[in-house]
Order: structure tokens, then sequence, then C-alpha cells
């Protein structure tokens, strides 16, 4: 399987079949990012001549894939009529998207606009067979598209979205510590079992594109996404594009060091990593200890609970004002704030988007996060990033893993068979002459 993106290589020598799917992935991505647009506009952000425009968009009118819709009142011409507006249609394909989990997976359907039409989650033992896994997961993915009540024929592909070191070529699970997977070809085998083309990749960087092609990071030119539950990761999109790195593994944004003596041992082996400081986990040992100590605070009143999830549940002892709690999650956001200024003077991003656990408590942790980020980013850069939180709320997993197939399969129309990875003929998604 091709890399899902990266940059174009020169056209020159190439079969006019194949510059025509070039001219049509640019005038697909052009409508992606543009939603709504004329004939005249495409010609000028693509590039292309009026008569490749004109032959292209009518072969997308006549498969459906582009609706007519109403007149550009703005960009026409001072005299005469408006030109008509081109947009997606977004019923014309969907993309199914998986999120992997610790101990959680979950399934969806996301139309061409990024809305999501169908969502399953679910839950397994992390110590069962990857292959038994693999194999509820697919049978989660038939369940999701009769959920939807679509068509199989409009699904483009699956993404997955999974946590640890993924190999996005090759759709392999290289390496998920917290659930001892290693090498699992997760690619191939969804593949298999579903008849669908499959691209997997680290499950945050998904979201990162969810956010920079569906979500708050539509208008941005860099975006950085960081997510917290068990671990903490990062995806990085620049000019819509994933920064994937040399070998995968941009976005561990968890073992950068912020402790450099004396920090508790990660289980990547290093001391002192982000981690062990910020995750779930890390968060919620604190609490209990806290509330051993404290046994009549509002916090150990609210860890007797069990109807919620434990972070949960700490969050609403802060909420509720219980000091020591409050102390703890500023604490928290104090290391979460330098990880953040440390990124910045790296990356220099537009925006930042927080997912995971600090999305879920951002009331409590977005102000004193920023505040840090802002005070220790170098020459004052982090006051010109916008620090947001991710609009997807629990959906972020299964939103970015759909994006990833709808990116790779459908807007970059990757050389990639609708079908089994063995199948003879390679059936196009939009058939080009």
């Amino acid at each position: 399987m091709a890399r899902p993106s990266g940059s174009d290589s020169s056209l020159v020598g190439r079969r006019t079949s194949t510059i025509k799917a070039h001219n049509l992935r640019a005038i697909l991505l052009a409508l992606l990012h543009q939603r709504a647009t004329s004939r005249v506009r495409l010609a000028q952000l693509t590039g292309l001549s009026n008569t490749a425009i004109t032959n292209l968009v009518d072969l997308l009118l006549v498969q459906g894939i582009i609706v007519e819709e109403g007149r550009d009142q703005q960009n026409g011409a001072s005299t005469g009529r408006p030109p008509t507006l081109l947009q997606l249609a977004p019923s014309s394909r969907y993309a199914l998207g998986v999120h992997i989990g610790i101990g959680t997976f979950r399934a969806g359907v996301v139309d061409l606009t990024g809305q999501l039409c169908a969502y399953l989650p679910r839950t397994f033992d992390p110590a069962m067979p990857v292959t038994d896994v693999l194999t509820q997961i697919a049978a989660l993915c038939r369940a999701a598209i009769d959920e939807a009540g679509i068509a199989p024929e409009r699904l483009v592909g699956i993404g997955v979205g999974a946590s640890g070191l993924v190999d996005a070529e090759h759709g392999i699970n290289v390496l998920s510590p917290n659930l001892a997977w290693r090498d699992v070809p997760i690619g191939d085998i969804l593949s298999r079992q579903m008849g669908l083309p499959t691209v997997v990749d680290n499950n945050v960087r998904g979201m990162a594109l969810a956010e920079a092609i569906f979500g708050v990071g539509r208008a941005t030119t860099s975006l950085a996404f960081v997510y917290g539950r068990v671990g903490v990761g990062a995806g990085f999109v620049i000019g819509n594009t994933l920064y994937r790195g040399s070998a995968f593994v941009a976005g561990e944004i968890g073992h950068m060091t912020i402790i450099p003596a004396g920090g508790a041992l990660c289980h990547c082996g290093n001391t002192g990593c982000l981690e062990t400081l910020v995750s779930e986990t890390e968060i919620v040992r604190q609490a209990e200890m806290l509330a051993v100590r404290m046994p009549d605070s509002i916090l150990a009143a609210q860890l007797a609970e069990p109807m919620q999830p434990p972070i949960e549940r700490v969050f609403a002892a802060a909420r509720m004002g219980d000091q020591e709690t409050l102390a703890l999650l500023n604490e928290r956001a104090h290391y979460m704030g330098t990880a953040l200024a440390n990124l910045i003077n790296l990356m220099n991003p537009d925006m930042i988007v927080l997912g995971g656990l600090f999305a879920a408590g951002h009331d409590l942790l977005l102000s004193p996060i920023a505040e840090t980020m802002r005070r220790r980013s170098f020459a004052n850069l982090g006051r010109a990033v916008d620090l947001r939180v991710t609009g997807f709320g629990p959906h972020a997993g299964v939103m970015g893993a759909a994006t990833l197939a709808l990116d790779t399969f459908f807007f970059r129309q990757q050389p990639c068979p609708l079908g089994l990875p063995s199948a003879d003929v390679a059936a196009p998604l939009v058939q080009v002459p």
C-alpha cells in the first residue's frame, strides 16, 4: 500500500489517464476545502484549464459525486448571471472509521462532509488474542454499516486509528505497549475480512487530520493535536498533510522528558516522561493518594461513587470546590503547559487542539495550561497560538480514523483496490476514462 500522504511527484511521462486522476484529485481536494465553489474558481484554485475543469466536473456530476447548488453571488461577473456553485454530495461516498483504545474499540460511518452517520462502541479484554479482537471489530463494522443504512458499494474503505507505533505504509501496528501488541497486520486482516481497502495509522494522528479537515482547524495551515488518556500523544498536520516522521514516530509527546532527574519510571523505560505526570492513570493515582490522606474530603466521597469513570469523579470533586483536587489539577496543567511550550518552540503551529482527558476537563485545565504554555514559550510565540478543545468529543477517534480513509482513498485517490488486496481487478472510486 502506498503511503497515504506526501508531496506529488512530477507528471512527466505519465499516461493520460494518470494525469486525469491527478487533476481529479486536485478538484476533489479543492471542493473539500472550499465546500461550495464555481467552475471559474476551481480553475483558479487548481491551475487547470477551463476545458479540463469542464470535463472533470461533468464526470463527477454524472457519477453523482458533486451537485450544482445555488449561485456564486460574491465572485461572479459584474454583469450577467452569477456562476453556478458546485459542492460535494455528502451521501455519495462514505468511510468506516475504527478507533482501537485500551480495552475499547469503536466503529462509525462518516460521509464526505464529515458527518457521523453511525457510531457503535464496544469493550474487550486486552488479554484477548488479537485475531479475536479484529474479528469482533469486523462484526462491529458490519453493524455500523447496517445502522447507517447505506449501500456497501458507497464505502470507499476503512480507516483504523490504533495506539502506539504504527507503520502507516504497510498497515501494521508495530508496537502497542498498553495492549502488548507487536507487529499486528491490522490493515491486511481487516481488509480481507471486510473486502475493503484499509489504512491504519496512529489514532492521534487520525484525530489531528480530522480536526484539520472537518473540525476546528479547517482554516489553519499548521496544527498540532494533543490527546491524553492512558497515554499522551500528538499528531501534526501541515498544509492539510499529516507529518509522520521518517520512522512513523512523530508525535510521541508523552515521552518528552519533563523531569530529567528523579522522575517516575515510564513504561518506555525512561524516567520523567510527560506521560508519567499528566496521563489519566497518573492523575487518578495521585487523587486516590489524596483521598486516603483526607478520608472526609469531597474528593474521597466522589471517588467512592461507582457511577462514573474515575477521572470524571476527580473532575467532579474539583468542580465542587475541593481545594486539594484543584491544586493537583493545576500542578498537572503546569506540566502539560510546559510540554506545549516546548512543542511551540519546535514546531510553531497556528493552532493546538486538545482531546481526551484535556477536553473532558477543559473547564479546569485549559486556563492553567494556556497560562504556562504562553509564559514559557520562546519570544512570546505562545501568544499567537490558538489553543482549542476538540469539537468531536468522544467521537474524535472514530472521526479521525474515518478521515484517514476519506483522505487516502477518496480525496487523494490513492491507487488501492476497492476490495481484497488480492483482487484481480481494482475498481476505481471515481471512473476516469
